[in-house]
């Protein structure tokens, strides 16, 4: 079989990010990835608006924040999910919010990439809840006081 030149160091470079396993040619050496920290979505540092300055790293971010909610529907899935104990199905929140599957399903990436909503696999469905610690963040960026919430 052919393979062009650039496949088989596309293919070298692919092995490295495998799980290790032993083949028999004997075992593959693997490189770990390492694993952040830290949340780097947007609701994980919410800045106040009255800190001073205001970079534009934190303007970026706060921006973006007001841009996940920037959408009615995307208020009332917050809302929806905020005022449920247990994470709610994707399904529900269809049937709840009057919306055809992929356009909830696409508000709901926007606002699990924002940091607000978090998301869960359970079996085929997707099951979410609001992310408390950030949304308590959220409500600290209209702060008088200053600093970051």
């Amino acid at each position: 079989m052919y393979l062009p030149e650039y496949a088989s160091t596309f293919i070298d470079l692919l092995e490295d990010f495998v799980p290790a396993t032993t083949t028999s040619r004997g075992a593959v050496p693997r490189k770990v990835l390492p694993l952040l920290e830290t949340d780097l979505r947007p609701a994980a540092c919410c800045p106040a608006i009255a800190a001073a300055p205001l970079d534009e790293e934190d303007a970026a971010l706060t921006s973006s924040l007001f841009k996940a909610l920037a959408d009615p529907h995307r208020v009332r899935i917050v809302n929806l999910l905020a005022t449920n104990d247990e994470p709610v199905c994707v399904c529900d929140i269809t049937t709840a919010v009057g919306l055809a599957q992929p356009t909830v399903s696409f508000h709901l990436k926007k606002l699990v990439s924002s940091g607000l909503v978090d998301r869960e696999q359970r079996g085929t469905w997707g099951y979410y809840s609001p992310n408390r610690k950030a949304l308590a963040r959220l409500s600290g960026v209209f702060s008088t006081t200053g600093g970051k919430s």
